[in-house]
């Protein structure tokens, strides 16, 4: 869980979750889903946050049945798709869900 400080901590990857949700078309379930995400897992280390708010809205849109590609996403959050390969499941399992079996 966050507290609502958090919100404002952390504006700018907030916006950054916006931006790359309007880029992907995403919907408002989607984008609630990405901001708990990444408020919930917040890292320590800022260079971990690009990754994991990448990986937020990935895992977002797939739980809102919204799914989109792993490089559609590293395109509109500006990373490499490896790096939303290696961290969605375990984002996914620390929100408490089971990863598809696809």
């Amino acid at each position: 869980m966050y507290r609502a400080s958090d919100r404002i901590e952390h504006d700018e990857w907030l916006s950054d979750i916006e931006a790359a949700s309007d880029r992907l078309d995403l919907g408002t379930t989607a984008r609630s889903h990405a901001v708990d995400l990444f408020l919930s897992t917040i890292p320590e280390e800022d260079r971990s946050k690009q990754a994991t708010m990448a990986a937020s809205v990935y895992v977002g849109a797939l739980v809102a049945g919204e799914e989109r590609s792993q490089s559609a996403v590293a395109e509109a959050t500006d990373v490499s798709r490896l790096t939303i390969q290696q961290r969605w499941k375990d984002l996914l399992e620390t929100a408490g869900l089971e990863a598809p079996g696809w």
